[in-house]
């Protein structure tokens, strides 16, 4: 009896099989990574109400950081200065320009600018800004080079992967207490026996267990 179906044929169902096998692999690829914090958090950087250059204020006037920030050092949360804050040097300084209508405003009605927050945790994540501060982490580690930014935009993914990157080799990213701001700041060769130093006397164990983040 001839046969009905080619030799080839019989290679169908291994064809088949290898197709399928390849078209979920490069599906569970493709929304790993565009799904992934790093496809669609980093770079984000939103127009805010008032347009305010980092690059202006902190690389061209050199105004520490701090002094907008101030609760940086001590509180869980860094937050936006309040509108008293810019106005300290704005009352004097533009006082006419167009772009600071909106902060004047502010001021004047006791009206907090709705600054859009650009750096978003999930509520389920808990993060204490001092406590990284405390370790002597730089800002740049977590901000990117914030001091040449016309506009602020985020730079980091802060996934879980990411955060731990950190908390199981602290040593790396530990700097002097004097460096925490500098941008740029290039670390030493002895940076491994630097960070054990640091670590050893303030007593810093980063968690890196599920209930360290998630309370």
């Amino acid at each position: 009896m001839a046969q009905i179906f080619p030799k080839f044929s019989n290679r169908i169902p291994l064809l088949v099989l290898v197709l399928t096998v390849l078209l979920t692999v490069s599906v569970v690829v493709f929304f790993w990574y565009f799904a992934s914090p790093e496809y669609t958090d980093v770079g984000y950087s939103p127009e805010q109400p008032v347009a305010y250059s980092h690059k202006t204020h902190v690389d061209s006037l050199k105004i520490d950081c701090r002094y907008c920030h101030t609760g940086v050092e001590r509180s869980a949360i860094a937050g936006v200065p309040p509108t008293q804050t810019c106005m300290n040097c704005h009352v004097l300084i533009g006082v006419n320009e167009e772009s600071l209508a909106l902060v004047r405003d502010s001021w004047f009605e006791s009206k907090p600018i709705e600054w859009i927050k650009v750096y978003k945790l999930p509520d389920y994540t808990y993060f204490d800004h001092s406590a990284h501060i405390f370790a002597q982490v730089g800002c740049e580690s977590c901000h990117g080079d914030v001091q040449s930014m016309e506009r602020v935009r985020q730079t980091k993914s802060l996934s879980m992967s990411w955060c731990l990157e950190c908390h199981r080799a602290p040593k790396d990213h530990l700097r002097p207490a004097s460096e925490i701001i500098t941008m740029k700041y290039v670390y030493p060769k002895n940076q491994l026996e630097f960070g054990s130093q640091v670590m050893s006397e303030k007593n810093l164990t980063p968690p890196t267990t599920c209930s360290g983040c998630h309370r």
